[in-house]
């Protein structure tokens, strides 16, 4: 998670990187052997992977709901496969979003479940089965699990944050990312750059060299009007909260105050009555992003705070109408071919 994650990660290699790179090339090893070598069940629907290339946030997850849209236009019924950041079940767990606690299931499946079935496992294929068996799911979406995932991935969308690209380039623990990039990117699909930065340029075009189809998506703030000409203490507890707070200017509000938390992160009431009190002393509005209202609404929010919040939600617009389409029917053809040789 980035906001965890040493800033050093997004900076310019510098000592640090080098001291570290004997544990990231035995990291980057172990990962490359792991995702050539390991077992992947074949489940009885198609797999759509979003993934990305390092750790931290890079707008998989809305970009996996527009593709779930697509899929219900399409006559298909889409579900989602996610590990659930923080989740706590032992065994598969279908979410309940009128039930279930963001603590239990993780703020990103709260998400998931407004558009469709989410099973919440590590084990993405025993997820698979239960997705396919209680909801009739004939089209899975994974929600990240590109690296780790033990089931067969028929397209593997690989999302790209433009500002921030793939950082200093190195591998966990001296950079953010999950393995080397040529491994990653033979279990690669295509590419999705996300905004208008030049960050990703460098991994654009080595993805562009490995014959990888390259789309382009940007995220756009819904109800813009809600938020125009007013002031604003936004907070956020997502990978890159800076992105939120440029939204929310984009979108026409004025950040007069901010205030950034973890990834994933849960508020004590003392952060929300701080929260609270900052903002109505200073005269301004809160507001914040829909995974952290997500944790709020399913968590331990103070009486009456939900009531003074507003909350910024966003969609991916990809750049090309066609794209979310052909992203679809590329997983279909790939997945009627993996039933023809069996």
């Amino acid at each position: 998670m980035t906001s965890e994650a040493p800033p050093f990660w997004w900076e310019k290699p510098d000592w640090r990187v080098l001291a570290l790179s004997p544990l990231s090339a035995a990291y980057a090893i172990v990962a490359g052997r792991r995702m050539r070598r390991a077992p992947r069940e074949k489940v009885e629907a198609p797999v759509l992977c979003v993934g990305n290339f390092t750790v931290g946030g890079t707008g998989k997850t809305p970009v996996a709901i527009a593709l779930a849209r697509q899929a219900k236009r399409m006559q298909l019924n889409p579900g989602f496969l996610s590990r659930g950041h923080g989740g706590s079940f032992a065994q598969p767990h279908l979410v309940d979003p009128h039930h279930d606690a963001a603590k239990h299931v993780g703020d990103e499946p709260l998400l998931l479940a407004e558009h469709a079935p989410v099973a919440v496992t590590p084990n993405r294929a025993a997820g698979a089965r239960l997705l396919i068996e209680k909801h009739g799911c004939d089209f899975l979406i994974m929600d990240d699990g590109f690296q780790s995932a033990r089931i067969h991935i028929d397209f593997a969308l690989v999302v790209v944050d433009t500002r921030y690209g793939i950082g200093n380039g190195r591998v966990i623990p001296g950079g953010p990312l999950r393995a080397n990039i040529v491994d990653q990117l033979v279990f690669t699909s295509a590419l999705l750059k996300m905004g208008e930065g030049t960050a990703a340029d460098a991994v654009v075009r080595q993805a562009a060299r490995a014959g990888r189809p390259i789309f382009e998506a940007h995220t756009l703030p819904r109800g813009k009007e809600r938020f125009a000409g007013k002031r604003f203490l936004a907070f956020a507890g997502i990978g890159h909260p800076e992105k939120f707070f440029d939204t929310l200017r984009a979108a026409g509000g004025e950040v007069a105050l901010s205030r950034a938390f973890p990834d994933h992160h849960f508020y004590g009431e003392d952060e929300l009555a701080e929260l609270a009190g900052t903002a109505r002393r200073e005269g301004l509005r809160l507001v914040t992003t829909a995974k952290d209202a997500a944790r709020l609404r399913h968590g331990t929010a103070l009486a009456g705070f939900l009531d003074q919040l507003d909350v910024l939600e966003i969609d991916t617009v990809f750049e090309l109408d066609h794209v979310p389409e052909r992203i679809i029917d590329e997983t279909l053809d790939a997945w009627r071919q993996r039933k023809l040789r069996g």
